[in-house]
This record gives C-alpha cells, structure tokens and sequence, in this order.
C-alpha cells in the first residue's frame, strides 16, 4: 500500500468509492469529483494498493472561511491554495477494506500536510457517531454545524487547530 495525491485520471476509481461510501443524496458525483480534482487535486490522499487499485482516500479544499458551508461541496472554485483552513468533505474506505487503520493513515498524512503548509488547522462534518473517531486525532466537537445540512443530514463539524 501507498499513500499519494491524486491526478485527474483518478476520477473514475475515486468516484466509485466514495458511491460504495456515501448514500446518493451524500455523495459526490463523478463530475464534482473531477471538478474537485481539476482545482486541487493536491488535496487529494489516496491509499492505494501496489496494482493501482484505490482502497481510501480523503479529500478536500482550502479556503481561508473557518466553518465548513454546503456551496463547498457543489463550487470547486471556492477553493483558494493559500487559504488558513484544510477542510476536509470525505474520509473514504471501501467496505472491504474497513477496519485496517487506513483512514486513520490518511487523516494523519492530512494533518501534517496542512501542519507543514503552515495552515490554521483542519474543519470537517460528521455525523454524531462518529464524533469519538475524530476526536482520537484531535478534532474538537462545535456542535451540529450550522452552515452544513448536505444530503438532509445533521452533521458536527468538527476542528483540529494548530
């Protein structure tokens, strides 16, 4: 296994994972995730394994706006490269893969990129089961997000600060 940022040509592996991840009312579709990487496809960790099959990845865009916003997910462009804030819209691991630490591996490859890129920290949402996952990184809880409801859900979001 190893860990890289993505290329555009990883649209369509990184599309069919985060649909085998995510509800369709969550999920990003194939053409957002090419957006996605067409703007910063260096905010992309991908896990893969050494035949080239995508496992996990995480994903998200930069921007100096400290709370994580729906418009996000839909716009690439808001993305700006030297923004304080590393946001993150999707921890994905293939079902079959779950359970190995991956995503943790990826977490912390984005922590210390974001660290190393002189960043503010990292926000991202949750749902509240999962609160006590990130939190072992040390993302800290602010409560049910106000600015997300993405696919009629309640998220947290949550924030590791520097």
């Amino acid at each position: 296994m190893r860990i890289r940022t993505a290329t555009p040509a990883d649209a369509a592996a990184l599309a069919a994972v985060e649909a085998a991840c995510f509800p369709p009312a969550e999920a990003a579709t194939a053409a957002e995730i090419a957006d996605r990487l067409a703007h910063y496809a260096n905010h992309f960790w991908i896990l893969e394994e050494d035949d080239g099959t995508v496992v996990s990845f995480v994903d998200g865009m930069v921007t100096d706006e400290p709370k994580l916003r729906d418009e996000m997910y839909e716009n690439a462009a808001f993305h700006n490269e030297d923004g304080a804030w590393q946001m993150i819209f999707g921890v994905n691991t293939l079902p079959e893969y779950r359970q190995h630490g991956y995503a943790g591996e990826l977490l912390r490859r984005a922590i210390d990129d974001a660290r190393k890129q002189g960043r503010k920290g990292l926000v991202l949402t949750c749902k509240e089961r999962l609160i006590h996952y990130y939190a072992k990184f040390g993302f800290v809880d602010e409560g049910v997000s106000e600015k997300s409801t993405h696919g009629n859900v309640v998220w947290h979001q949550m924030r590791l600060t520097f």
